[in-house]
């Protein structure tokens, strides 16, 4: 080297670490044998909001929805969001087949909509208020913001569908507290 250095031969590089080097206690190999119980016991230590994906059902034109806590931003130019369903949700075709359905971030007192959005064959808004986005997707009373979408792209993941969507209309719509999902358990937000 004009520097008066001298070059590194491959003898001298490091090895990349293979599947089967060590890493602390743990293998590398050992990632794919993950227990199911222990993988929610331990990101459920990861404190989630919790939303209801609306839409109105093309197929009845009567309002339907889930609960989702795997939520989040993705883009600001465009303006995309994205959340996850599980492939056995039978209220995600529903949702699927309208043209906007709306993101409600629930509130700490809105766990009963959680659930409620969250049972199998209900009627999913039996007793709930709601009024229409700018689009027609539901906005439920007492969420305390919505964002209107349209659905752009689906990614397989596992047993679950990531949906990405773009934004269309969004909005402040009660003031409260989020609805926190923890440990498995629901809470509020005291900050």
């Amino acid at each position: 080297m004009a520097d008066g250095g001298t070059a590194a031969t491959a003898s001298d590089a490091t090895p990349a670490p293979g599947p089967d080097d060590r890493t602390g206690d743990r293998t590398r190999a050992s990632v794919t044998a993950i227990d199911q119980a222990r993988f929610r016991a331990i990101l459920g230590r990861f404190a989630t909001g919790v939303v209801a994906i609306t839409g109105v059902d093309p197929a009845t034109d009567r309002p339907t929805g889930l609960a989702a806590n795997a939520f989040t931003s993705v883009s600001l130019d465009p303006p995309l969001v994205a959340f996850c369903v599980a492939h056995t949700s039978s209220t995600w075709p529903k949702l699927r087949a309208a043209p906007t359905v709306c993101v409600n971030i629930l509130s700490d007192r809105q766990e009963h909509v959680c659930r409620q959005l969250a049972a199998r064959g209900a009627d999913k808004f039996d007793g709930l208020t709601w009024d229409g986005a700018p689009g027609g997707s539901p906005v439920i009373d007492g969420a305390i913001a919505w964002i209107e979408c349209a659905v752009e792209q689906e990614h397989v993941a596992g047993d679950h569908m990531i949906i990405v969507a773009r934004v269309l209309e969004l909005d402040r719509h009660h003031d409260g507290a989020p609805l926190i999902f923890y440990r498995g358990g629901y809470g509020g937000f005291a900050g």
